[in-house]
């Protein structure tokens, strides 16, 4: 008689906990997916806004990491997580509500574009930190990459859809009235965050001061080989590849004259990419090495963006919807990877302080690289732009690859505070 094991259902079914989160994410990437796609299309076509507002904007979501996240992040790691979450989708569902009102009024503007944008940019800060907190208490560790690897495919999947009909949308009933979709879908998370029973880890009650607690984020972000590496690789990557992504738009409807559909495509098939990266993160860790698939799934990752280069209109397109969807699936193995290797060593009551450290460097450089886009674009034109941006992108493989885990086979066998051996 021979003995089978039975395989173990998905996280999704077995912890209530982490399928409330999973929920609760998804939904909302599908609406700010769409809202990705919306408000430059609102710059370029309602508004006919300058070449480097239509950039900037785009960094203005993230602009809150950079000015904001530390203090965000100390308060975050002082309150309970659920209700911060469900405060950031309220303010966000009362900021975006004001997009469509003023279209509809004919009021509406480019400095309220930049100001929604900024406003719903720092509800992101308080609902990512928040749920990327509750995560490691929702799941064991040995559980973290395939929970980690879940977001990342479905929320993905949800970012592949959204951008997919936002193009559609966008032609179809305005880009203004598009914006309706992530004030729906943000209401949807406020009901999937409502079933959350998560028992919460208490947080510190000792002497409260919130610049030294500040530094003490920014300290243990930088304590350790393996979390400088890290974060010096998603800050390269994050400074030249949202230059890119910032020009797209302007790529796509300006110089090449293509329409909206052709916009949502392309960052549809990166978002494809991510959900497939997703998927397959876990089963490419164990056959290669969780060590290997950080170092060098960057490297086709620049090649997919380089790809944009060569796109003309028509059928040419289709270069770049592959090079996307190459790129959405190496940059979700390297992202996967890297948050798990944190949220593993990182204490709970020090989450919130460390993402919000690390996210002020890494995607607080997608804010700049925006307004530098935008910069590039008006001085050296569109195209040249792009290129700029994705040369700057070659630094991040090379961080990895030459940096002080280019030994490590298995991020996972580093414990808290030890540094890689060459």
């Amino acid at each position: 008689m021979t003995n089978t094991v039975a395989p173990q259902k998905s996280l999704l079914v077995r912890n209530p906990n982490f399928r409330a989160l999973w929920l609760s994410g998804t939904v909302g990437v599908l609406g700010t997916a769409v809202t990705s796609i919306a408000l430059p299309v609102i710059a370029v076509v309602e508004l006919q806004a300058s070449d480097f507002a239509v950039a900037a904007l785009a960094g203005m979501t993230f602009l809150p990491w950079l000015l904001l996240g530390l203090p965000v992040g100390v308060w975050v790691d002082r309150w309970p997580r659920k209700p911060v979450i469900v405060w950031s989708l309220i303010g966000r569902i009362a900021a975006l509500a004001t997009i469509p009102v003023t279209f509809w009024l004919g009021i509406m503007s480019v400095a309220q574009l930049f100001v929604i944008a900024f406003l719903v940019g720092l509800s992101a800060v308080f609902f990512t930190l928040a749920d990327q907190a509750l995560i490691p208490q929702a799941v064991s560790k040995d559980e973290l990459v395939e929970g980690n690897g879940l977001m990342t495919a479905s929320s993905a999947s949800a970012d592949a859809a959204g951008r997919g009909i936002a193009g559609w949308l966008t032609v179809a009933v305005g880009a203004s009235n598009s914006l309706l979709v992530q004030i729906i879908t943000s209401f949807a998370s406020l009901f999937a965050i409502s079933s959350l029973k998560l028992k919460e880890a208490e947080p510190y009650q000792g002497e409260r001061r919130i610049f030294r607690e500040m530094k003490d984020g920014l300290r243990y972000t930088f304590s350790t080989g393996p979390l400088r590496a890290i974060l010096f690789n998603a800050a390269l990557w994050n400074l030249g590849g949202s230059m890119v992504a910032s020009l797209l738009v302007l790529l796509v409807l300006r110089t090449l004259n293509e329409s909206e559909i052709w916009l949502g495509v392309l960052m549809a098939a990166a978002s494809v990419g991510g959900a497939l990266g997703g998927i397959t993160v876990k089963r490419a860790t164990e056959r290669f090495g969780s060590g290997p698939v950080w170092r060098y799934a960057m490297v086709p990752g620049v090649l997919g963006y380089a790809s944009l280069l060569i796109m003309t209109p028509g059928f040419g397109m289709l270069w770049g919807v592959v090079g996307m969807f190459v790129m959405g699936v190496c940059i979700a193995w390297n992202i996967v990877v890297g948050s798990a290797f944190r949220q593993r060593v990182c204490p709970p009551a020090m989450m919130g302080r460390l993402g919000a450290a690390s996210r002020m460097v890494s995607w607080g450089m997608l804010g700049v690289a925006s307004i530098l886009g935008g910069a590039l674009a008006e001085l050296v034109g569109i195209w040249n732009a792009v290129l700029i941006g994705v040369l700057l992108s070659v630094a991040a493989p090379l961080v990895a690859i030459f940096g002080p885990l280019r030994h490590v086979e298995r991020l996972e066998d580093l414990e808290p505070g030890q540094e890689p051996r060459d």
